[in-house]
């Protein structure tokens, strides 16, 4: 199902703005005892104002062990749900319902039972970017960080339905070749369009550079192939999540780093490592869902109580096995 690109709108970032709202926002999340979270993807003054910044699986961690009363989640939809989920006795606010996910809307819940009718002795593992409904049908969830473990922890003889995004599946299939494996051809619209090309041209611009690459990437399968034929140098060439990426940005002695994710991820990597230089693969890889939260809509969300994303108990109570076994295994 194809899920319409947010316009958004243009925002005042000068300094005495964005300082005027991280301040109110800051004293309204003490007023309602509210805890902040933001993804890596987040527009750089979002993640400045947040108490937690990470990736799905760290987020989702954040939400279940917090002990706040109100979680604002500065992400998308499904990762306020999933918070939802792992916090029911929470309230969790979403700063804007624009921030939807084309991964996430490529698989529905009936698309799951119909799949899984066609292979009823596999198991069913989908990636935290999908809905609640959807997790609520199967059997293990997973993040781009943890999958492989996740994959481990399945017994070898049993097939495996993966789902919904084909790079990170192409990427197990990498990773695991023994394993019987069937992949959703689902997509990140943003990840699908980098490409080895563009990696490649990085590479010839900075050739001192490291190359970090997200396994949702087009071009992740497309890289390490061409390593494998020796056409692209495998030195200094890693695929991992977005928090493996800022864990080797600490790890490695290298001094400039190629980014192949969504660049918001850039911001926190400069944060943690100033004394580095970080480029983006590609400059135009932006989740318009992603930056549709501004540091307006979330004062807005803490000053109005809006808006409030609920899951209903039955589909949690489901949803929620799926999402403890993720985190269980790391």
């Amino acid at each position: 199902m194809a899920l319409p690109l947010p316009i958004l709108e243009v925002v005042d970032t000068s300094p005495g703005n964005v300082s005027r709202l991280q301040q109110d926002i800051h004293e309204l999340a003490v007023a309602r005892q509210a805890v902040i979270l933001a993804h890596n993807y987040q527009r750089p003054e979002v993640q400045d104002v947040a108490h937690y910044v990470g990736d799905s699986l760290g987020l989702s961690r954040q939400a279940a062990a917090t002990d706040s009363d109100v979680i604002v989640f500065c992400g998308v939809h499904f990762m306020a749900e999933t918070a939802a989920i792992l916090s029911p006795q929470k309230r969790v606010l979403l700063p804007d319902l624009r921030a939807g996910c084309s991964l996430a809307a490529s698989i529905t819940a009936e698309d799951v039972r119909k799949w899984r009718a066609e292979f009823p002795d596999y198991v069913a593992v989908g990636y935290v970017n999908t809905s609640a409904d959807v997790k609520a049908e199967l059997d293990y969830c997973c993040t781009s960080g943890n999958v492989l473990a996740v994959i481990d922890a399945i017994p070898d003889d049993k097939g495996i339905l993966f789902l919904p995004d084909f790079f990170l599946g192409a990427h197990i299939r990498r990773e695991r070749p023994g394993r019987r494996l069937e992949i959703w051809m689902g997509e990140c619209h943003v990840h699908k369009e980098i490409n080895a090309r563009t990696v490649n041209a990085r590479r010839q611009q900075y050739p001192d550079a490291e190359v970090l690459v997200h396994p949702e990437c087009g071009c992740a399968g497309q890289v390490i192939y061409s390593a494998g034929l020796g056409d692209v140098d495998a030195a200094g060439l890693h695929v991992a999540s977005t928090e493996g990426m800022v864990q080797l940005v600490h790890e490695r002695p290298a001094s400039r780093f190629i980014v192949a994710t969504e660049i918001g991820i850039l911001h926190r990597m400069q944060q943690l490592a100033p004394e580095k230089h970080f480029i983006a693969a590609d400059p135009e890889a932006v989740c318009t869902y992603m930056k549709t939260i501004t540091l307006e809509s979330l004062r807005e969300a803490l000053l109005e109580d809006q808006f409030e994303v609920t899951v209903d108990e039955e589909t949690a109570a489901r949803a929620r096995l799926a999402l403890d076994r993720m985190i269980r295994l790391g």
